[in-house]
């Protein structure tokens, strides 16, 4: 049976966006029981919990709904607070994408691709 897609906002008291995550599954077919995600927080939510908490919500909505794991494709290594934010959910990078994204900053870095198996 497939496992659904799921949109979550994370709204203020008086109905601002702060945040959105889409989730579902990562493949098709055999690989379907591994999810995926994707986040954006609005930069002037950035540092109050908004990411947090939508990665919480997400992570506990793909195990409940049978996904197995959650793999990020794309995390850049310079973002040192979402690396922080992902492994305190228990998030672990799998491996590193080297030179993958060019920040403008930092020039061209690695991104991570973090994964999570859920216990079953």
């Amino acid at each position: 049976m497939p496992r659904p897609g799921r949109t979550v906002v994370a709204v203020d008291e008086k109905g601002r966006v702060l945040g959105t995550a889409v989730s579902g599954p990562h493949h098709e077919g055999p690989a379907a029981h591994v999810a995926t995600a994707s986040f954006m927080v609005a930069p002037d939510s950035s540092g109050r919990g908004v990411g947090r908490a939508l990665g919480r919500r997400v992570l506990d909505q793909a195990r409940a709904d049978g996904f197995r794991a959650m793999q990020f494709n794309a995390v850049v290594e310079t973002n040192v607070a979402a690396v922080a934010l992902w492994r305190s959910l228990g998030m672990q990078i799998a491996t590193t994408l080297p030179e993958a994204f060019h920040n403008p900053t930092h020039g061209d870095v690695g991104l991570y691709v973090m994964y999570q198996r859920f216990s079953s």
